[in-house]
């Protein structure tokens, strides 16, 4: 294979299983069908209402969604903005400046999925 991992230290196997316990956490907080696809919506439009967020992730439910929205403002991602001095209220979703950090996770997973998918075209395996 062509890309290889390179360690700066060779890798015992603590270090392997801190990088494993790191990757699960990770895993753990942005995991799932829809998290990255929330973040990804919120990074993308700025301030958005609820209605408006389940219109551009398609198949989301409303169940799911408000479920998914705690989950990412419980780990500091997305914060909630409800504006009471309007009739109706209103409620905004902001994406953080933490969730902003994931910029380079994100657009490694989408470069590494568009390899892999012209992978699956040419039949590479």
């Amino acid at each position: 294979m062509e890309n290889t991992v390179v360690f700066d230290e060779p890798l015992t196997a603590e270090g392997c299983s801190g990088h494993l316990s790191s990757v699960e956490d990770a895993i753990f907080v942005i995991g799932g069908k829809w998290k990255l696809k929330i973040i990804i919506v919120l990074q993308e439009n700025g301030n958005i209402r609820f209605n408006e967020l389940q219109r551009n992730i398609s198949g989301i439910s409303a169940r799911v969604l408000s479920n998914e929205l705690k989950d990412l403002e419980l780990n500091g991602f997305v914060k909630r903005v409800v504006h009471a001095e309007q009739t109706p209220v209103i409620v905004e979703y902001i994406s953080t400046d933490y969730s902003k950090t994931l910029k380079p996770v994100i657009m490694a997973l989408s470069d590494w999925g568009r390899k892999h998918k012209n992978n699956i075209r040419e039949d590479v395996f």
